[in-house]
């Protein structure tokens, strides 16, 4: 699974692309996860907002979607951004931002999610770990 991480958060920083509508440029960047809001049991069938808080590095970075890993009973997630290359981009010291994606409960057992949270000085990948039990 690291591995494949490794290659999708290599690819994402390597990705250029142009928005046709006002001609900009931009790349993504996978960010950090700083804190989760998520309940602390689900109920099977039901639905639940997980709301997921990162620090934005600045004003050029604008939330585009979840990157979500689906193994068995864990899920490993991080923010994706958009980093939009301008010339008057403004770094931002503190700026934290939330992203909220629905959860959907399709099985018994508990779920366990990885909340990507960057790299150590190894330059091996760090998790925020937490395991929520499936109630009746």
């Amino acid at each position: 699974m690291k591995k494949f991480f490794v290659f999708c958060f290599t690819a994402l920083l390597f990705v250029s692309c142009t928005i046709d509508d006002d001609g900009q440029n931009f790349s993504f960047e996978i960010l950090p996860v700083e804190s989760v809001d998520i309940p602390n049991e689900f109920t099977m069938g039901e639905t639940y907002p997980i709301t997921v808080s990162y620090l934005r590095p600045s004003t050029c970075h604008t939330f585009k979607e979840f990157y979500y890993l689906k193994e068995n009973n864990e899920r490993t997630v991080a923010p994706i951004n958009y980093v939009f290359e301008r010339n008057n981009c403004e770094d931002l010291q503190d700026e934290l931002v939330e992203a909220t994606f629905n959860f959907i409960v399709t099985s018994n057992g508990s779920y366990i999610f990885k909340f990507w949270q960057g790299e150590d000085t190894d330059g091996e990948d760090q998790f925020l770990e937490i395991e929520v039990p499936v109630v009746n």
